[in-house]
C-alpha cells in the first residue's frame, strides 16, 4: 500500500511500499518526468522515503521471525536434549552451600519467566483469566500471550501458565510452613523425566562409594585399579492439583482480599500436600516418601527389652542418634507426631535408684524444641501415631531429592458451581520426590548399619 511523499505535491507524489508498486511507478513515464522535473528535490526524497518504508517493514518481519525462531529452538532443546548442549539448570549463584535451591526460588530460565513482566501481582493475573472479567484490549492481549505460552509448554492440557515471579513467590510462602522442601535437594526438571546420578554403596568395610579402594603404595610400584559403582534415580514429574471454589462477588468486589487469599492459602495448601507426599507418599502416582515403608534405606531401631506399649524412653532416642550417618548429624532433624509430646516431656534418665528429666526440667519455660542439639518438628504429617513405627524419626532431608518441573498452571471454570455463583479455581504443579540413598551403609568398623533415615520401631 503506497503512501504520500511529504515534501512534494501530495496529489501526485506517492511512496511505493512493494516491488510491484515500485515497478509500476518506474514504468509510468508521466509520473517519473514530474519527479525529475520537481525543483524541490522530490527524487531524492522519493529514494529516502522508499528505503525507510521498506526497512521498517522488513524490520518488523525480522522481529517476528526472530521471536518465533527462539521459541521453536527453545522447545526443541528442552524436549530433545541434544548431546553437547548444556542442560537448563539453576545458575551457580542459585545453588546454596548444602546443594539445594531453597534460598533462590526464582529461576530466570524457567518456562514461566517469559510472562514475568505481564502482571503486577497474583490478583491481576487471576482476574485476567477469570471468565467473568470485563477485559480491556490490553487484558485480552495478555490472556492471549499467557494461553500461547502454556500451550507451547504442555500442549495436551488446558490452562494458563503462571509467570515465574508468581510461581516463585507462592513457593516462598509455602516454605515458611513446609517441612521437607526447605531441607531437601531440589533438582530443576526441564523435561517430565530426569535421571539423577547416585552412588550404589552398601558398605564401607572394604571400599567406599561402592567400589573405590585406597592402598598405601611404595614409590614406583603398580597402582591397584578401583572405581565407584554408580546407579541412577529417575524423577518422573507427578501432577499436584490445588482446588478451591471462590464466590464471584469476592473476585469482582474485593480484589485486595482475593489477592490475600491467593497469596497465602494456595501456597500453604500446596506446601501441605507436598509434605504429605514427600514424607509418606507410596511412590505410585505420587512421590516416594522419605519415611514410607518402601524406602529401603530406613533403619528401624528396636524397642528396649520389657518396654511398655505406646511409650518412648531415653534409651530409644540415644540409640536412634547412634544410627545416623556421621556426616548427617549436623543436618538431621527429629520428626514427631503431636501425640508423642507427652512421652518426650516426661521421659527420664535413671541414675541408681533415682532419676531426672532429660528434656524438660521445669514447667516455667517452654520446651527447648531440640533433642541432642537437633531440632524437633511436631507435625500431623508423621507416618505413625504414638506406638507405631514412624511416630518419631530422625531424618537428614539432604538425602531426599525433589524434582521440580518449574511449571505451574492455573485454570478457572464457571460451570461446576454455576448454581452457587462461584468460580472453581485449580492450580497444577508437577513435582516428584525420591530418597537419594538406596540402602543403609555398613560402617568401616563393621558395626551396626547407618543411614540418614532412622525410625523407632513399633512398641505394641
Amino acid at each position: 500500500m503506497s503512501t504520500t511523499i511529504t515534501g512534494a505535491d501530495p496529489e501526485r507524489m506517492t511512496i511505493p511500499t512493494s516491488s510491484a508498486e515500485l515497478e509500476a511507478m518506474l514504468g509510468d513515464t508521466q509520473v517519473m518526468n514530474k519527479i525529475f522535473a520537481d525543483k524541490n528535490g522530490a527524487f531524492g526524497e522519493f529514494i529516502r522515503n522508499y528505503a525507510r518504508s521498506v526497512y521498517n517493514k522488513d524490520l518488523a518481519i525480522a522481529a517476528q521471525v526472530e521471536e518465533q525462531t527462539k521459541r521453536v529452538v527453545a522447545d526443541w532443546l528442552r524436549e530433545e536434549q541434544p548431546e553437547g548442549i548444556r542442560r537448563i539448570n539453576l545458575t551457580p549463584e542459585q545453588i546454596v552451600a548444602n546443594g539445594n535451591a531453597r534460598n533462590n526460588l526464582h529461576n530466570p530460565r524457567a518456562m514461566g519467566a517469559v510472562l514475568d513482566r505481564e502482571f503486577e501481582n497474583s490478583a491481576e493475573y487471576f482476574r485476567t483469566i477469570w471468565h467473568n472479567a470485563n477485559r480491556t484490549a490490553d487484558m485480552q492481549a495478555k490472556l492471549h500471550r499467557v494461553r500461547n505460552a502454556f500451550s507451547s509448554t504442555v500442549p495436551s492440557e488446558g490452562g494458563f501458565l503462571i509467570p515465574e515471579t508468581l510461581r516463585s513467590e507462592m513457593l516462598r510462602v509455602s516454605l515458611e510452613t513446609s517441612i521437607v522442601r526447605p531441607r531437601a535437594r531440589v533438582i530443576p526438571m526441564e523435561t517430565l523425566r530426569v535421571p539423577f546420578p547416585a552412588i550404589d554403596s552398601t558398605s564401607n568395610v572394604s571400599s567406599v562409594y561402592g567400589g573405590v579402594v585406597g592402598y598405601w603404595t611404595e614409590e614406583g610400584a603398580a597402582l591397584t585399579q578401583s572405581q565407584a559403582a554408580f546407579s541412577r534415580i529417575v524423577l518422573d514429574a507427578k501432577k499436584l492439583t490445588a482446588y478451591s471454589e471462590v464466590p464471584n462477588e469476592l473476585i469482582s468486589d474485593s480484589a485486595i482480599s482475593f489477592q490475600a487469599f491467593l497469596d497465602e492459602i494456595f501456597p500453604e495448601a500446596l506446601g501441605f500436600y507436598e509434605d504429605i507426599a514427600f514424607i509418606k507418599g507410596s511412590g505410585v502416582g505420587e512421590p516416594l516418601g522419605v519415611l514410607d515403608s518402601n524406602n529401603s534405606a530406613i533403619i528401624a531401631v528396636a524397642k528396649e527389652s520389657g518396654q511398655a506399649a505406646d511409650t518412648i524412653v531415653w534409651e530409644n532416642i540415644v540409640k536412634m542418634y547412634a544410627r545416623m550417618l556421621p556426616s548427617s548429624l549436623n543436618r538431621a532433624v527429629w520428626i514427631a507426631s503431636n501425640d508423642v509430646f507427652p512421652e518426650l516431656a516426661t521421659m527420664a534418665l535413671s541414675v541408681g535408684t533415682g532419676g531426672s528429666a532429660v528434656w524438660l526440667n521445669n514447667g516455667v519455660e517452654g520446651p527447648p524444641m531440640t533433642i541432642l542439639g537437633r531440632p524437633v518438628i511436631f507435625t500431623e504429617k508423621a507416618p505413625g501415631l504414638l506406638g507405631d513405627q514412624g511416630d518419631i524419626s530422625f531424618v537428614d532431608f539432604g538425602f531426599y531429592l525433589i524434582g521440580d518441573r518449574q511449571v505451574m498452571s492455573a485454570m478457572s471454570s464457571p460451570h461446576f458451581k454455576f448454581q452457587n455463583d462461584q468460580t472453581a479455581y485449580r492450580i497444577i504443579q508437577r513435582v516428584d520426590g525420591r530418597p537419594w540413598l538406596q540402602s543403609a551403609i555398613t560402617p568401616q568398623n563393621n558395626g551396626p548399619t547407618l543411614s540418614p533415615f532412622v525410625q523407632l520401631a513399633a512398641r505394641a
